[in-house]
């Protein structure tokens, strides 16, 4: 099951009623199991996401600190 419909904060907090519902020791076992693989997913897609997001200010930060050093020889 997808979710790339859903924001980044949306699926975390289905992560987080997964979690909940798979503690409840009266969630069924193949329930547990649909949940689970549900929470693999959606930990797989939000570790993509916080990659993408690294990248993407590794770039930024990149891109300041080369402004940063020509700033400097300009006023050499």
């Amino acid at each position: 099951m997808k979710n790339n419909k859903k924001t980044f904060e949306e699926k975390l907090k289905r992560l987080e009623e997964i979690v909940k519902i798979m503690e409840d020791e009266n969630t069924p076992l193949e329930e547990s199991v649909k949940l689970f693989e549900e929470g693999v997913e959606i930990s797989k897609e939000l570790n993509e996401k916080l990659i993408e997001i690294k990248g993407k200010i590794e770039v930024i930060k990149k891109d300041a600190e080369n402004k940063i050093k020509l700033e400097e020889l300009k006023d050499i």
